[in-house]
């Protein structure tokens, strides 16, 4: 039990410094180096709680596909961070409003907050037995049950949320060849074969 609130309290601290490197860090690679610590250590705190798939999939997905692209993007895009931080005092304003309101809904919360009577039993509560039920299994039945809807309608948001993503970040370039499907599928015959008789002794 103590090696286990030991190794809870470490996972935690590392957490908490590694993601407030990758704000405070001035290098974008090295924060993205910290965020990758940072969803190790928060990986190593779902083992604890006996969560092995949400861990997995923490590392697979986080790690292994958002964090790692995320920084092969920023290594070989030649960006100009200096020429970025430029207009950063005018929007310093703005931001610090937002984070006053963001300040006083954080205190308001914490000041109404009330621990249920339950939540200590609910706390102590042990995992389900391997025999039992499988955190993979429990974890399907609450999401495709109970909160099907909730978790469409997240995917629907994260799909909208992609594709204007990639809207925003089209760029056409004028004077560049591109793809026209509708004028390939119409294309005929005649348009794509030109006939020529040629005379002897003589060219195109």
């Amino acid at each position: 039990m103590i090696a286990t609130a030991i190794a809870f309290y470490l996972f935690a601290a590392i957490t908490v410094a590694a993601g407030f490197m990758v704000i405070a860090a001035r290098n974008p690679v090295h924060s993205v180096l910290f965020l990758i610590l940072a969803f190790f250590n928060a990986a190593a705190l779902f083992v604890l709680l006996g969560a092995e798939f949400l861990a997995l999939i923490l590392v697979i997905v986080y790690v292994g596909a958002v964090a790692v692209l995320f920084l092969f993007v920023v290594m070989m895009l030649d960006i100009d961070f200096a020429e970025l931080r430029q207009g950063f005092l005018q929007y310093l304003p703005v931001g610090a409003l937002i984070g006053l309101i963001l300040l006083i809904e954080l205190v308001l919360i914490f000041g109404s907050w009330v621990i249920a009577p339950e939540a200590a039993g609910i706390a102590a509560a042990p995992t389900p037995a391997i025999t039992e039920v499988h955190n993979t299994r429990a974890l399907g039945q609450i999401v495709y049950t109970q909160y099907v809807y909730p978790f469409q309608a997240a995917g629907m948001i994260l799909l909208v949320a992609m594709i204007g993503a990639i809207v925003l970040t089209l760029r056409h370039k004028p004077n560049v060849k591109r793809q026209v499907i509708r004028d390939q599928v119409g294309r005929k015959r005649e348009d794509a074969i030109e006939m020529k008789k040629v005379e002897p002794g003589q060219g195109l």
